[in-house]
């Protein structure tokens, strides 16, 4: 395992050569992923309304591009802001209010429930600090609540 403040236990360069010269090199910069097909497939995605991570995960697994942005030099989200297809809200600040829903709906069902109380103050303080950063950012609108 690499050594995060030394210079031990790493692979020696020439590994490094022979990774990047073999099969992975020639699927990632094959002729097939050119950039429009990659955006194309990125905003046909998008249209079924996929989040900018799921994105990620189908074009890795399926189609064997591991970083969009070493084929098309931009990433996903900056693709989808381009051609007008970026989700309204950022997709972390979306997934935390799922998730105090999800917690809320629990605490409606189950009242005595305390730790999950507790939880849902968590998550809520979480949320409203990346609405604080998003605003700040202007990424989310002053007066979203």
């Amino acid at each position: 395992m690499g050594r995060m403040h030394s210079g031990g236990a790493r692979l020696p360069p020439i590994k490094y050569l022979n990774f990047w010269n073999g099969k992975i090199a020639i699927r990632l910069f094959s002729f097939r992923n050119t950039e429009s097909i990659v955006e194309d497939n990125i905003c046909k995605f998008a249209k079924k309304g996929l989040t900018p991570s799921q994105i990620g995960v189908i074009l890795r697994d399926s189609h064997g591009i591991a970083q969009v942005n070493s084929v098309t030099g931009s990433k996903i989200l900056r693709i989808l802001k381009g051609h007008g297809l970026a989700p309204e809200i950022p997709e972390d600040l979306y997934h935390l209010i799922k998730k105090a829903v999800a917690i809320r709906k629990h605490l409606e069902r189950n009242r005595k429930d305390k730790d999950s109380k507790f939880r849902l103050i968590l998550v809520e303080s979480r949320i409203h600090r990346l609405a604080r950063y998003y605003k700040k950012t202007k990424k989310l609108p002053p007066v979203w609540k």
